[in-house]
């Protein structure tokens, strides 16, 4: 991250069904009194009104026809607004941001998923964010059949156009994100997302004030 860039940047990550969205609620519940700096909340593809426009396109069910480097490409081109209109602003305020899901997702799910190659997809959201990347990423990790029978429990007949993709791409997401796991051991902390709701709250709390002291 650049050097004048004040605040702290935590990303989730994981496959479908890994339950960060639930899981940073409760944490922040619970640390989000103890931050000694003010703390935002975002996620992706979205997370400011242009970007939530094209999380829209993105995840439609209608557009079955979309192209994979289409799709690569606009989840690059919200990660761009994203960054230049919420999180880079929040990092130069000294707050700490916390994003549902950044470069990682696109990495695993148009870069191993779509076959489009890591690298390559690495390549334009370097372009579209300036080089930013997280201090700190948590990898929610969970077998993708278990993801999937989760989101049909919780939400049946509501899955979006990437959810109802068959298991065989999930599986390649979830190897994309255990090789993009083991590239980036400093930065990128796993968290077995198959335990107990409580459990998993516990050791994200327990990661993040190990990981990020001056936080607190």
């Amino acid at each position: 991250m650049e050097d004048f860039m004040k605040g702290y940047f935590i990303s989730l990550e994981g496959p479908d069904g890994a339950g960060k969205s639930s899981v940073l609620e409760q944490v922040l519940n619970e640390i989000g009194p103890q931050l000694n700096t003010q703390y935002l909340v975002t996620r992706e593809p979205g997370g400011s009104r242009i970007a939530e426009k094209i999380r829209q396109i993105i995840l439609d069910p209608a557009n079955v026809k979309m192209d994979d480097r289409t799709e690569a490409l606009l989840y690059a081109a919200a990660r761009s607004q994203h960054v230049e209109e919420i999180v880079r602003p929040a990092l130069a305020a000294g707050k700490v941001v916390f994003s549902d899901r950044f470069v990682d997702s696109s990495l695993a799910y148009q870069g191993a998923g779509r076959d489009l190659g890591i690298d390559q997809v690495k390549q334009i959201n370097e372009f579209a964010t300036g080089g930013i990347e997280p201090d700190l990423t948590l990898f929610f990790d969970l077998d993708p059949k278990i993801g999937l029978a989760r989101i049909q429990k919780l939400r049946p007949d509501q899955e979006d156009r990437l959810e109802q993709e068959k298991l065989a791409f999930h599986e390649k997401v979830y190897a994309g994100y255990q090789k993009i796991a083991r590239q980036n051991p400093d930065r990128i902390v796993k968290i077995d997302a198959s335990q107990p709701f409580d459990q998993v709250e516990a050791e994200t709390i327990a990661i993040i004030k190990k990981r990020l002291p001056d936080l607190f």
